[in-house]
Order: C-alpha cells, then structure tokens, then sequence
C-alpha cells in the first residue's frame, strides 16, 4: 500500500475539521479551523483553489464538482463556486455550524449546529425550507442515505424522512461522535466518545441483526482507556468494509458482516479526525491532526495522508478471505 502526505505550499495553519473527495473525481475539499476552505487535485498535485474565511470552518461537503459548501464556527453556512473561487452567504445559524449535507435526491442544502436547528435551503434559489428546531441537544453529526436524515444528537440518532420530515428515534445510550450511512443493507453506524462502534439497520426485510463492539480497547496501567472513533468512513467499492479512525491516532479496517478487524494501520502522528474514500475506493485520505478534545494536545501542524487501495488488495470481506499486499 503506496503511501503519500500532502505537501502543500501555504501549509494549513490550524486543525482539519473534515475532508472530502470529490463526487466523480480525485479532488479533494479540505477545511479547517484557520478558516480557510481548500480544494485539492491530486491527479496533477496542485491546489486549485484556497478561499479564505473569518471564522474557522466545522464542516464541508460537495454539491457537485464545481460547488461546495461549509459550515462555521459564527452560524455561517457558505456555498462556493470551485472554478472562480467566488462564495455566497445560504444563511446563518443562531448559534455554531457544525455540520453540512447536500441532498442530491431533493436538492436542499441541509446544514445544523448548537443552536438545535436543522435548516434546509433550496440549493436552487437559496431560499430556505423550513427549519427543525425541537432537537433535545446540540446536533454533533448527520448524514444522508436517499430520502434518509441521520441526526446524531446527544445519545441518540434520529432518522428523518426528507419527503414528509417524519421522524424515527433510535437512543443508543452512548454520546455520539459521528453518524454515517449503511447502504446494503440500510442501515446507519455510529461511533461514541467511548471507543465504542455500533451498528443498526432499519430496513425490516433485511435479516442482518444490529451490534456494537469496543472499537479501539486501549490500555493505559491495565485500566480501560477510553478513545473517541472521530469518524468512520465506508469502502465504496467492497460491500461491507469500512475504517475508523480515533483519537489515539489510529485507523482500522473492518468486516461489518463477518464482524472482525481486518488491519491496523500503524499509528499517525496526530488524533485520525477524518477519513475519506475516493469515488472508486481507490484512495483513501486520513486527516491527522490535533482535534480540540483534550488538554495536552500539542498544537503542532495538521497532515494529511493518501493511500493507494489499489495496491491493498482485499476480496470480499464477507467471504473470510483476504489479502494484503
């Protein structure tokens, strides 16, 4: 597994909240808390574009090649044309931004923060949608699956359903750091500020069975050492493969249908506060770098790292088989 770390000519000067590869493409949306949002093209190792902003960034995500959008620590959420490096306001939250999505399936941009709102935008006009403001704590994560809407909010998931905004509640009794979909089957997974990863699915006809599992047992003095999963990303191109990466600075490959680790990678630099896979899975980009959870965090530079999964060869999970090269 061929291994690369960004160098970039302007290094990023603050922690990453989140990165992001393209929809179609090896591009790569970066942003951080130095409140600049950057877009990177690893096929030609160029940055195409650094828009800077004044408060620092929570989240990112693509609308589509040419567009994307962020989500800031002053409510802000912004939408950016890639090709002029032009942004424009899509509104403000009353309180942090954490996390934005855009909704291919309906065409709304759907953004959430401290303030306990969830508000929708009509990427089309900028128009707002609505708002759903009776969330019970602050939201942390949400994710999109079609017509689904993940919340992760204190310790539970609520899942919405954008056609007719109605809602299912499943407490985990966990915190909940980050919520991602299932696709095959539908479902949804979650990581926890404990080390613990769980996974549900929601579809009835499916005979899959939910389950959790200590993610990360670190041990520090033969006591139980607690380390926040950050995020979890899904291997698009193998059906029921995924990573986690935690706070101790490592990332893990999963088996979701035969339930076991597959490969640790070794350890980064820095705590693994986001993972990303490529459209095709052929690449996977780590973000190390400090995350703002713990006292003695040393405030040292971010990197982020891009392996080839190419040269990682892995068969189906499900079937027991595997290799690595």
């Amino acid at each position: 597994m061929n291994t690369i770390s960004l160098n970039l000519e302007d290094p990023i000067r603050d922690a990453i909240s989140r990165i992001r590869f393209g929809p179609h493409s090896n591009n790569l949306l970066i942003s951080s808390w130095d409140s600049s949002l950057r877009l990177y093209d690893l096929d030609s190792s160029k940055l195409r574009m650094e828009a800077p902003g004044k408060a620092a960034l929570l989240d990112c995500c693509f609308e589509n090649e040419n567009v994307c959008l962020s989500a800031a620590s002053d409510g802000s959420v912004y939408r950016y044309d890639l090709d002029s490096g032009v942004k424009v306001s899509v509104g403000i939250h009353d309180d942090v931004a954490t996390c934005v999505e855009y909704s291919p399936t309906t065409c709304q941009i759907i953004s959430a923060g401290w303030d306990r709102k969830i508000n929708f935008w009509d990427a089309r006009s900028a128009q707002s949608h609505g708002c759903l403001n009776s969330l019970a704590s602050e939201v942390e994560s949400i994710s999109l699956s079609g017509f689904s809407l993940m919340v992760a909010a204190g310790s539970s998931v609520d899942i919405y359903d954008l056609r007719s905004f109605k809602k299912s509640v499943h407490t985990k009794g966990v915190k909940v750091k980050c919520v991602r979909p299932i696709f095959n089957p539908k479902g949804f997974i979650v990581g926890s500020v404990d080390g613990r990863v769980l996974l549900e699915y929601i579809c009835r006809s499916s005979s899959d069975e939910g389950y959790a599992f200590r993610c990360h047992p670190k041990s520090k003095d033969g006591k139980r050492h607690l380390v926040t999963v950050n995020d979890i990303a899904f291997d698009p191109s193998i059906i029921g493969s995924f990573v986690t990466g935690d706070n101790d600075g490592y990332v893990t490959l999963w088996d979701a249908r035969g339930r076991k680790r597959m490969f640790e990678m070794p350890r980064y630099p820095k705590s693994v506060v986001s993972l990303s896979y490529s459209h095709d899975g052929l690449l996977l980009a780590v973000a190390s770098s400090y995350a703002y959870q713990e006292a003695n965090e040393i405030e040292e530079p971010p990197q982020i790292f891009i392996h080839e999964m190419g040269n990682f060869y892995l068969t189906s999970p499900s079937s027991g088989a595997s290799k690595y090269k």
